[in-house]
């Protein structure tokens, strides 16, 4: 009987009720701290992104990344770096429209393995082409813009001055102009302004744009460069020789020698002729003033020029190099063979020099060359 009346107590006139029969107020639960709501919009934003990603993924695999159709069309000019990955080049297509995305290109570039053969450089390709169409393109070397000019060991300023035109987009009158403002092109002060000699022979990558200054100053670059690297300026010192006295020694054994193993036996004739104070008598300095090219003579009317580089009228070195010596003529020029030649000769048809300590020995290998060349059952106009 208490238990009810308890239970009857405890619903009409407990704590909190209202007099006139009011409803009890419900109570509001705790509110989540700020934090926490933060995580959950994160989380949310995850959720959402992963699917957006997971949805894209599952669209390339079944349907294949945005790719163009066909071959394209317009003209652009496109740089693919040296060092380029797959995905490196496919960027590189994509931010200039060749191909739709950049997936199109990587993935294609995964399962085709010509796309490991594509060389850095620059290529005129035509804007929204299929990615199969980009690589297709990319293959085909007529689509390369850049030019690439050789300089041969020895070649003179002139001589490089139309390799450079017939090779790049540079016109001859721009290689001329640049290098009559010798102060522009980085010449160290030995040359004293003459680029004669410094022009390092080489292959250059030239890329559209390129001025004649930046090219001759990369070749310049080159030279010096690569005089550093052989310490010359050292070398040279320890010979009593200046480096533009190496450089010039080393351009006259890129013309008086036709082996590498000679390179030292005629820088030691030379060295030995200035020691005894005699002319050095080389036809390839007076072949430089006279711009005779294809042979090894000359005629007494260029012998007589009065010009100091001819090595005929004038004792020592001429004033400057001839041309531009390589590494290995340079390494000979300082590091002379041993022995007591005064004389030298050509040996075309043995292929190798005669080197000779009189005259009498001399002369008797200079009538061999003279018959051998007058022999025209030969053919030998590119040498005699």
């Amino acid at each position: 009987m208490s238990d009810a009346l308890d239970l009857m107590s405890d619903g009409s006139g407990g704590r909190g009720s209202r007099s006139g029969g009011g409803h009890r107020r419900a109570e509001r639960p705790p509110r989540a701290p700020w934090g926490r709501r933060i995580i959950a919009l994160i989380v949310i934003a995850a959720i959402v992104l992963g699917g957006w990603w997971g949805y894209g993924k599952v669209k390339d695999f079944f349907g294949g990344p945005e790719d163009y159709t066909g071959q394209g069309s317009g003209q652009v000019v496109v740089e693919i770096p040296e060092g380029s990955t797959g995905q490196g080049i496919a960027n590189v297509l994509a931010k200039a429209d060749v191909v739709k995305s950049p997936e199109a290109f990587y993935q294609l570039s995964l399962k085709d393995s010509r796309a490991q053969a594509i060389q850095p450089g620059f290529y005129q390709l035509k804007k929204q082409m299929s990615a199969e169409a980009a690589l297709t393109a990319l293959m085909d070397k007529g689509n390369r813009v850049e030019g690439k000019v050789t300089i041969p060991e020895g070649s003179r300023i002139r001589q490089i001055v139309k390799l450079i035109a017939k090779n790049t987009e540079i016109p001859e009158d721009d290689v001329t102009a640049a290098l009559a403002k010798p102060e522009a092109l980085g010449l160290p002060a030995e040359a004293e302004g003459n680029p004669e000699g410094y022009l390092y022979p080489a292959t250059y990558v030239v890329p559209p744009g390129t001025t004649a200054e930046e090219l001759l100053k990369q070749m310049i670059a080159k030279t010096v460069q690569t005089t550093k690297s052989l310490d010359l300026e050292n070398r040279a010192k320890a010979l009593g020789l200046s480096t533009e006295e190496v450089l010039t020694l080393a351009s006259i054994l890129e013309y008086e020698a036709n082996r590498d193993e000679d390179y030292p036996k005629v820088a030691r004739v030379i060295y030995n002729r200035i020691n005894q104070g005699m002319p050095l008598q080389l036809d390839s300095t007076v072949s430089y003033v006279s711009g005779r090219e294809g042979d090894v003579w000359t005629t007494e009317a260029e012998r007589a020029d009065t010009s100091e580089y001819n090595t005929y009228q004038h004792v020592g070195l001429p004033p400057g190099p001839i041309g531009s010596p390589g590494e290995k003529t340079i390494e000979a020029a300082l590091n002379p063979a041993e022995g007591d030649w005064i004389y030298f000769v050509p040996d075309y048809e043995n292929k190798t020099t005669v080197f000779s300590t009189n005259l009498a020995d001399h002369q008797a290998a200079v009538d061999h060359l003279t018959a051998w060349c007058r022999d025209a059952s030969k053919d030998k106009d590119d040498i005699c």
